[in-house]
C-alpha cells in the first residue's frame, strides 16, 4: 500500500508543479489589449506556428476566431488551420495523448482558458523566462515553472527577433491566449457600459416621478 501511495504521489508532482509552478517568482507586467486586432492577429499566426503543434484550443473554433479577428475566412483555412478540416471545427491537435505522455511524460495541456487560470502577466512571463540549462533534457529551463517538461520552441524566434521584438511578439501571443481565454470580453465590457448609461437614463424620470409623488407629503 505504501508503495501505491508513492507512486501516486510521485505521478501527481507533474500536475502539482503545474498548479503552483512559479507562484512566488515575481512576474513581469504585460500591457495587453482585446482591441487590438493587430496585436491578436499576430498572437493568433504566432500561436498555430509555435503551440498548436502539441498545445490544443478544443474551446476555440476556426470560425469564431476568423469572425472576433477580421481574418478572411480564407486565409484562416490556407494558414491557421494545422490539420484538414472545416472552419467551424475545433482548434485540435493531430497528437494523441499517447505519444504525447510518451514523449513529453505527460499529455501537453489544452491552453484556451490557460490565461484565466494563470494570469497574462504569468503566461507572459513564462513566455520570456526560458535559460538555457544544460542539466534539462531538452537543454532549458524556466524561471517561473522551474523543470518544466516543455522544450524551448521559440527559441529560434528569439534569435531571430532579439530581445525587445522577442518581447513584442510574447506579449502579441500573450493578448492572443488572453482573448481565446475570454472571448466575449469586449462585447460583455461594450454592453455593460451600455446598460449603465441607460440606468443613467432611466434616473432622471424616475427622480422627476418621485418628486411628483412625494410633493404633496411635504
Amino acid at each position: 500500500m505504501k508503495k501505491i501511495i508513492l507512486l501516486v504521489a510521485v505521478l501527481l508532482l507533474p500536475q502539482l508543479g503545474l498548479a503552483a509552478g512559479g507562484s512566488d517568482v515575481e512576474l513581469e507586467e504585460v500591457d495587453i489589449n482585446p482591441r487590438d486586432l493587430v496585436s491578436l492577429q499576430n498572437g493568433a499566426k504566432l500561436y498555430v506556428n509555435y503551440c498548436l503543434g502539441c498545445h490544443s484550443m478544443k474551446y476555440m473554433r476556426y470560425e469564431t476566431l476568423a469572425k472576433d479577428l477580421e481574418i478572411p475566412e480564407h486565409l484562416v483555412v490556407e494558414h491557421l488551420m494545422n490539420t484538414p478540416g472545416q472552419l467551424g471545427d475545433q482548434m485540435r491537435i493531430a497528437m494523441s495523448e499517447e505519444h504525447g505522455k510518451a514523449w513529453f511524460g505527460t499529455p501537453p495541456p489544452d491552453l484556451t482558458l490557460e490565461a484565466r487560470l494563470r494570469g497574462a502577466d504569468w503566461l507572459y512571463s513564462y513566455l520570456i523566462g526560458f535559460e538555457k540549462d544544460p542539466s534539462r533534457p531538452f537543454g532549458y529551463n524556466n524561471k517561473v515553472f522551474p523543470d518544466v517538461g516543455m522544450p524551448y520552441v521559440l527559441e529560434d524566434l528569439e534569435t531571430e527577433l532579439g530581445a525587445e521584438g522577442f518581447k513584442s511578439a510574447m506579449r502579441d501571443l500573450t493578448n492572443f491566449m488572453a482573448y481565446t481565454a475570454d472571448p466575449v470580453k469586449v462585447e460583455r465590457e461594450e454592453l455593460g457600459v451600455k446598460v449603465l448609461l441607460f440606468l443613467v437614463i432611466l434616473l432622471i424620470p424616475a427622480y422627476l416621478l418621485k418628486r411628483e409623488y412625494w410633493k404633496d407629503v411635504h
